[in-house]
């Protein structure tokens, strides 16, 4: 962001304004928290601010701040397309494509509110008038965190906002080991919790407020759902519709699971397929310089960050695995030259095209 949207940004918000905050499809921690962090700052300053999702979110991330304000568009899209209508200004938060955010994505498109990208993925599409981006931030709750500062407003920080910012970085960094984790990153965190974020419960009440079937679940998939394939140095796991409604699974049950794979000695590409509604979703991670963003975006049609993607394909289950390992052998020098987790960039660090102007 120049300084010229700098100063158009702080101008729009200098007054009461109607703002619709958005995220992307099967919000995660740094989603919901970064939107709900905003939401409460944005609040305070007075504006009339409305949190939608596409769908559904984990349900423990229920207890942040706000949560109770939250339009679900797949449940409740009267309200949801209202709201977006009514709006001077969209914050879209954690995405930085249209088709991230489905049928949502349409609203967002014929709207003619002024529309900012807060994200911090890979490759961002030209649709916003401004833009706060960054592929070296650790989470799109870090870079609210400086959209705050940057509006000199650091002083509004509460706990409530604290805690949701904390959240999301938190969940994005993997409680702070992955490499985007940077001396920046503790720096903010220390700063969130002399505001008040409550780190301790906070990790309670994200990884350690598990059912019974989540477990079980769990230990099912690495009994017998466990792919490895040491000559690719990949690993990966499967499930089908029937094996989460036999462990009535809960939107959330298997978030993280693709990264026990990932924690195997020697292995730097984990992948994790799970038949939902007819539709294939995948979730890939790696370590080292083993772009899964690339390979996302060229193979199932999704994308994020070089080190943590998604994707989805319309083949079968079945099709879908045959298709993955298939491409493996095209990847083969790739996956065995791939280092161990380091420091080291991997992908450059372009800044994106000049965004719109009012």
């Amino acid at each position: 962001m120049n300084a010229k949207q700098l100063q158009e940004i702080k101008s729009l918000l200098s007054s009461p304004q109607k703002i619709a905050i958005v995220t992307h499809w099967s919000p995660d921690g740094d989603a919901m928290g970064s939107s709900l962090g905003f939401y409460n700052y944005l609040i305070k300053k007075k504006h009339k601010v409305t949190v939608i999702t596409p769908n559904d979110y984990p349900s423990f991330l229920y207890w942040l701040p706000g949560n109770k304000k939250v339009i679900d568009f797949s449940k409740k899209p009267k309200p949801a397309k209202t709201a977006i209508a009514e709006a001077n200004i969209i914050f879209c938060l954690d995405f930085n494509s249209i088709k991230r955010i489905d049928a949502l994505g349409d609203e967002i498109a014929k709207s003619k509110a002024a529309k900012c990208i807060i994200d911090h993925h890979l490759q961002p599409e030209n649709f916003a008038d401004y833009m706060l981006h960054d592929v070296n931030a650790c989470s799109t709750c870090e870079l609210v965190f400086d959209f705050i500062e940057l509006m000199d407003d650091k002083k509004y920080i509460h706990k409530d906002i604290a805690n949701c910012l904390y959240t999301g970085i938190m969940t994005d960094t993997g409680s702070f080991r992955f490499p985007s984790t940077k001396a920046k990153t503790h720096r903010i965190i220390a700063e969130l919790i002399e505001a008040g974020a409550e780190n301790s419960p906070i990790h309670d009440r994200i990884y350690d407020d598990n059912t019974e079937d989540k477990l079980r679940l769990l230990g099912y998939c690495l009994a017998e759902k466990l792919t490895v394939l040491k000559e690719y140095n990949t690993a990966f796991f499967h499930l089908r519709d029937d094996e989460l409604k036999r462990f009535n699974y809960k939107k959330g049950d298997t978030e993280g699971l693709v990264n026990y794979a990932l924690s195997i000695k020697d292995i730097c590409f984990s992948a994790f397929f799970v038949e939902r509604d007819g539709v294939i979703k995948t979730s890939f991670r790696s370590k080292g310089n083993f772009n899964v963003n690339l390979f996302a975006r060229k193979h199932f049609d999704g994308g994020g960050h070089a080190n943590a993607a998604g994707g989805m394909s319309d083949l079968t289950l079945d099709e879908c695995i045959i298709k993955f390992i298939s491409l493996l052998a095209d990847y083969k020098n790739d996956l065995n030259s791939s280092s161990s987790p380091s420091d080291k960039k991997t992908l450059s660090s372009k800044k994106p095209g000049k965004s719109k102007k009012k």
